[in-house]
């Protein structure tokens, strides 16, 4: 992939689930473009290898599903960078893979509070710095499931489109203000989620996907890097697709 030299130059982000899978490569391509990278995410172990990996110039373990951490881990990202410019919430789980009527309350819960209810949590703690600046960037992580649903993956897929719902409601009321917010539908691409889900249910995610293939983390990374750039002036309130022609809308 094609690398944009000074892209980010004098610009600062949040990632959260920035240890692994596409939070960490988009860490990394923002930082080879020259912005300062804050990375979020509840493994406090793999924190301290991706900070290495990508020259974060700040690290925070935190569980995104509870409001106080992020509002603390906000605080202390902002006194550590200085200001933020740009949030990216890739942090995410698939949960349980079963029929509706059978699906574990418990796993209902976890994915609602992590992935929508996380992703909620940053935009609101993020924003109002964002609004005293008059700039930003917001790239919410949804998926093609949030588009289709995908069966016996009944509370990711509902999760995902609350991120996008979300997105279309946040674009809107910050359209004039500065502050861009999109979100990115990918279809299946090889990352460490896939690690979370039966061989079966890959498949098939896979047999969905007109091109024949998984796709590439890289191919994420790069909508993530333009939507979180200053490039990305007149589209908000949208969502972005790489899914391999899957989606129809």
């Amino acid at each position: 992939m094609t690398v944009f030299a000074g892209r980010f130059s004098g610009r600062n982000a949040i990632i959260t689930g920035g240890a692994s899978g596409l939070g960490r490569d988009v860490a990394r391509r923002i930082r080879e473009e020259g912005g300062q990278i804050a990375l979020w995410d509840l493994n406090a172990a793999a924190l301290d290898a991706a900070k290495a990996d990508v020259g974060a110039a700040h690290v925070q373990a935190l569980d995104v599903s509870d409001a106080d951490q992020v509002a603390e881990a906000t605080r202390a990202t902002i006194a550590a960078l200085g200001h933020v410019d740009i949030l990216v919430c890739s942090a995410g789980i698939t949960g349980a893979t079963a029929p509706v009527h059978e699906f574990p309350l418990e796993s209902w819960y976890r994915v609602m509070a992590i992935n929508l209810n996380g992703v909620f949590h940053c935009c609101r703690a993020l924003v109002p710095h964002m609004l005293e600046n008059g700039y930003g960037r917001i790239v919410n992580v949804a998926s093609v499931a949030g588009k289709e649903g995908n069966p016996n993956a009944s509370a990711y897929s509902a999760s995902k489109a609350g991120v996008i719902g979300l997105t279309k409601s946040l674009g809107k009321e910050l359209a004039t203000r500065g502050i861009i917010a999109n979100s990115l539908t990918p279809a299946t691409f090889d990352s460490p989620i896939l690690g979370q889900l039966p061989a079966a249910q890959v498949d098939y995610m896979r047999s969905r996907i007109p091109m024949g293939r998984l796709g590439m983390v890289e191919e994420s990374t790069a909508m993530v890097c333009f939507m979180a750039s200053e490039e990305c002036s007149f589209t908000t309130a949208s969502t972005f697709d790489t899914s391999g022609g899957r989606t129809t809308f």
